[in-house]
């Protein structure tokens, strides 16, 4: 019975969900606004915030554990400039704005960006 699990599936093994949220995340941090499905964007918002409030904490060992997820680039850009930006912040570092349905398949559509 799955009553009361609200993580989506997006029709893929949990391997590819991961990898699929990492690349959306590490996306979202090199270009600080993304546009995407919106419940990807809806799954993507608590993973980032994790990370961001994770880069907080400016410890080596946060800092491997955001590196393991988004890699060295992203990292980097995370700890130096969007955790200082959030410092004062206690979370709600992303907000997401409906842009309406796709074209070619009708997928409701999103933009997920930092604050």
């Amino acid at each position: 019975m799955r009553h009361h699990n609200a993580n989506r599936k997006f029709g893929r093994v949990r391997k590819v969900r991961v990898a699929l949220l990492n690349s959306l995340a590490r996306s979202l941090v090199l270009h600080k606004k993304i546009e995407t499905t919106e419940p990807k964007a809806k799954e993507l918002r608590p993973f980032i915030e994790k990370l961001v409030t994770k880069s907080k904490l400016q410890t080596v060992a946060s800092r491997r554990a955001v590196s393991a997820k988004i890699g060295p680039k992203a990292t980097k850009i995370l700890f130096d400039d969007i955790s200082k930006k959030y410092d004062d912040r206690k979370g709600g570092f992303t907000r997401i704005v409906k842009t309406g349905r796709r074209l070619s398949d009708g997928s409701k559509m999103a933009i997920i960006e930092f604050i």
